[in-house]
């Protein structure tokens, strides 16, 4: 078992940028794809980034290139979301999830084996 802890979410003013944290416990996130998931009110949980074992392959949505960074930290057991230029849009919960597979990081939040409880973020403009 995995547990993920997220933090970091807050109000923030459209622009600016947050950091989100990920702490995992139980075991090493070493063996876990990683990944990052929203779900804004009244809308479908959708996928925002995810990070390969390493760290050394990463892959995003559309709506995060370019603005969105995720990192890993396996001797931390910590994965992180830097979101820069924040938008309106972006205003959701967000959680981390980890996946243990072979194959390459997923975009399907149905691959994804643990889930945290979700950290909130609002953009405000």
């Amino acid at each position: 078992q995995v547990q993920l802890v997220e933090s970091g979410g807050r109000l923030v003013q459209a622009g600016g940028s947050l950091r989100l944290s990920c702490a995992a416990s139980g075991r090493s996130i070493r063996s876990y794809h990683m990944g990052w998931f929203r779900q804004a009110p009244g809308k479908e949980r959708e996928f925002v980034a995810a990070i390969s074992l390493s760290g050394g392959s990463t892959y995003y949505a559309d709506s995060a290139k370019g603005r969105f960074t995720i990192s890993r930290d396996n001797p931390k057991n910590t994965v992180y979301l830097q979101m820069n230029n924040l938008k309106d849009e972006d205003t959701a919960i967000y959680y981390c999830a980890a996946d243990y597979s072979i194959a390459a990081p997923s975009r399907s939040s149905y691959e994804y084996d643990y889930w945290g409880q979700g950290t909130q973020v609002t953009v405000s403009s």
